[in-house]
């Protein structure tokens, strides 16, 4: 991980204007927090299995608190048993009450460098529903199974009550839990082999973040673990599981996306066969991207571009009649948002539905008539939330640079227009917009930094002569 201290700042106060720029949204209302109080003690086990004997384990970034997932990976006789335990949030959330209401004005919890903003009141989102280790809890509990080759086999969900063994993390979990982390390793790649083979890719790009850094904070270029990915695996597993049990019964709420059309798949062809990076023809774009080692300047410029190919994410929701767009193109499978119900809003009607159709009762009317709203919503949130990602990563680096104008700094052109283009700096952890003339893809170049807003969150570079 490449960082930079911004030491003896006091970015709270910037981050203040911030969130009132954005309207993130600030405390709960006090009936918002006082049926929060009353229902983390007043879950119901009628109706729920007993699974407090599974050794179920969470995984997440250390010091987390909000625990959506805990997982058991077995191996059973040809293959594997995987049991995913999600927190059961509408066990907590009454409908059409406060907390209801106030989830459905968030969407989503927002993660900002001096905390975040939750989607509940963190008497459940970080108490009663999160699946915190060595306490009951209700969950939703999907039980799959897969062959050798961790292909599905069966799918059960149900109401449960679960108790985490352990509360893991991505950094320790090798030393701390090997035999974990072994048999995750294992699952994942099989995993990994299926995505390939359904002719799925991600964009491998380092993500830039800014987090709390003892007396300062760190802006940072940070690129998953491999253990990171395994462990999504399982999710993305979940997820398609879900979606295929909602369109089987012909109700639910997707998360899709369209493929890219064969105009842009072609020009991001020719860019990168003008960088020297090799694109056989008739070579799918799938292949091609997952190979580019992003560390190197032509890739990372390429990886950059790909970004056009991962467009038009959003929800689609039904009820009767399938809908035309069904698959997530990324992922080359239908696939459902199911697994973040503390995080995310439309985790909570998947629960449900799939909850009602494995059940083979009826979906809840309330969840039906929630139904129809939750993608434009969704679509809403996940806009802010967005803009709150970039605001934040733009003034710390308005931040950094502030005392440096005038300075010259190498990077690679990852971006390039008629106006300019876009450079990612080598240090520090900055990807910059230079203003002026053209410049060559995938070259690597010097830019001077020109000027620093730090109330816009703006810097300028121009190419250095």
């Amino acid at each position: 991980m490449r960082r930079t201290v911004i030491a003896g700042v006091d970015l709270h106060r910037h981050l203040a204007v911030l969130r009132t720029e954005l309207s993130v949204p600030g405390a709960f209302a006090p009936d918002v927090e006082a049926e929060a109080a009353r229902t983390a003690t007043t879950w119901a086990r009628d109706g729920r299995i007993d699974a407090t004997d599974l050794a179920l384990v969470t995984l997440d970034p250390a010091g987390s608190r909000d625990l959506d997932q805990a997982f058991l990976l077995e191996r059973a006789e040809g293959g594997f048993v995987f049991h995913y335990a999600i927190a059961d949030v509408a066990s907590f959330v009454p409908a059409g009450g406060p907390i209801d209401i106030e989830a459905h004005r968030r969407g989503e919890t927002f993660y900002l460098p001096d905390g975040r903003v939750p989607l509940h009141p963190t008497v459940l989102s970080e108490g009663a529903a999160s699946l915190l280790p060595g306490v009951e809890r209700p969950a939703v509990l999907w039980r799959v199974g897969l062959d050798a080759g961790a292909e599905v086999r069966s799918v059960h969900v149900q109401r449960a009550v679960v108790r985490s063994r352990a509360q893991l993390d991505y950094d320790a979990v090798e030393r701390t839990a090997p035999e974990v982390y072994t048999l995750l390793a294992e699952f994942g790649r099989l995993r990994q082999e299926q995505e390939r083979a359904r002719g799925a890719v991600s964009l491998p790009v380092p993500e830039q973040q800014v987090v709390a850094d003892g007396s300062g904070w760190r802006l940072a270029y940070r690129a998953p673990l491999p253990v990171e990915d395994w462990n999504a695996q399982l999710s993305l597993l979940t997820g398609m599981c879900a979606a295929r049990l909602m369109l089987d019964h012909g109700v639910g709420l997707l998360r899709t996306m369209p493929p890219p059309d064969a105009a842009t798949v072609a020009s991001l062809r020719r860019s990168a066969v003008a960088l020297g990076v090799a694109w056989p023809e008739g070579a799918a774009y799938a292949d091609v991207i997952r190979r580019l080692d992003a560390n190197q300047p032509a890739n990372a410029a390429v990886l950059r571009l790909a970004a056009v190919l991962f467009r038009g994410a959003g929800y689609v929701a039904f009820d009767g009649s399938l809908p035309a767009m069904q698959t997530h193109s990324a992922l080359a499978s239908p696939y459902a948002h199911a697994t973040a119900p503390l995080r995310r809003l439309a985790d909570r009607y998947v629960s449900e539905c799939c909850l009602a159709v494995a059940a083979g009762v009826a979906v809840p009317d309330w969840v039906r008539t929630a139904l129809p709203s939750l993608p434009q919503q969704m679509a809403d949130a996940d806009r802010r939330a967005h803009q709150v990602d970039r605001a934040v990563v733009d003034l710390a680096e308005a931040l950094v640079l502030q005392p440096r104008v005038g300075a010259v700094f190498a990077g690679v052109v990852v971006e390039s227009g008629e106006r300019g283009g876009e450079v990612q700096l080598r240090e520090p952890a900055v990807r910059a917009r230079v203003e002026g003339a053209p410049l060559p893809l995938g070259a690597e170049v010097e830019v001077r930094l020109v000027s620093v807003d730090v109330e816009k969150r703006r810097v300028v570079f121009a190419a250095a002569t």
